[in-house]
């Protein structure tokens, strides 16, 4: 079943629980928002079906379903590499989300997971973009989530990706990029600005065959979309990036060759019992037809 998403009423004028809920989400429509209160797929916060006719009460939050009708099949299958009592560790293939998001709510790794092993208290320890494929480490259980949570915002886990890239052959490796990382324009893009950095990343060099070559990187710090954005800075944006360093009109998602960016390993000292753990990913990075490395 699918999770239900949870918003805290924000102020507003709106004299109904429904006049309010079109005026947040523009792009769901009133209709569609009437069967949602119809079939009680709105609710309070112990998941009282509610009104749309209900007042709108600023401060309370509300429980309701994201639908997508006609969500797109995602033809491409998850790994499920290590399971224990507290922790599961996925390798995701491009174009899988991770969580809900834009037109995506059953596919995703997460509901995937959550149907596949009947836990519903699967929750992602990070974040990997859709179009990245790679390791992504689970929480099995709510008790101890928070000491594996800590790991990533301590910094106490080593996370190493791959690239397929432009050469770069007047770089000295590994070298390191540090620069300052906020939001861009449009609001899902990532821009660098001067000031104190904030985004750290090392990079070194698997093999330099012609014109592409295969890089190992190193993030040292976890800004949104950092390794496209520092690659692209240094020159050799990942090959499939649409984003960076400039805004392209993207293909159909699923034909399109996918970002070539693989998290290939996480590794860090089980906070629980002290054990070392290593995870590699099983995928590989594939050059695009037509980019040739010689």
């Amino acid at each position: 079943m699918t999770r239900p998403s949870r918003l805290q009423l924000p102020p507003g004028q709106w004299p109904s629980l429904l006049d309010g809920l079109c005026a947040r989400f523009p792009r769901i429509g009133r209709d569609q928002w009437r069967d949602r209160f119809a079939r009680g797929r709105v609710q309070d916060a112990q998941g009282r079906a509610l009104a749309a006719d209900q007042p709108w009460q600023v401060g309370l939050e509300i429980l309701y379903f994201r639908e997508v009708h006609d969500e797109p099949s995602i033809p491409f299958s998850e790994r499920v590499l290590y399971q224990d009592d507290h922790l599961l560790v996925a390798d995701k293939p491009h174009h899988l989300p991770v969580t809900p998001a834009g037109g995506y709510v059953r596919e995703t790794l997460l509901a995937r997971l959550v149907a596949r092993t009947g836990n519903a208290d699967l929750v992602p320890l990070h974040r990997l973009d859709r179009l990245t494929a790679g390791l992504v480490l689970f929480s099995q259980r709510p008790d101890s989530r928070d000491a594996y949570q800590r790991l990533f915002r301590e910094r106490r886990i080593d996370k190493t990706y791959e690239a397929l890239a432009p050469a770069m052959p007047d770089q000295q490796f590994p070298l390191q990029r540090l620069s300052r990382i906020v939001a861009g324009e449009p609001f899902f893009r990532m821009a660098e600005v001067p000031g104190e950095p904030n985004a750290r990343t090392r990079v070194e060099v698997i093999a330099a065959d012609g014109v592409v070559w295969h890089y190992r990187l190193h993030p040292d710090t976890g800004r949104k979309h950092q390794l496209r954005v520092h690659m692209a800075a240094l020159g050799a944006p990942i090959l499939g990036d649409h984003l960076y360093p400039q805004l392209r009109p993207a293909a159909d998602a699923l034909q399109a060759p996918p970002l070539q960016l693989l998290a290939r390993a996480l590794a860090f000292r089980d906070p629980l019992n002290g054990v070392w753990r290593e995870f590699s990913s099983e995928r590989s990075l594939q050059l695009p037809a037509g980019a040739d490395r010689a």
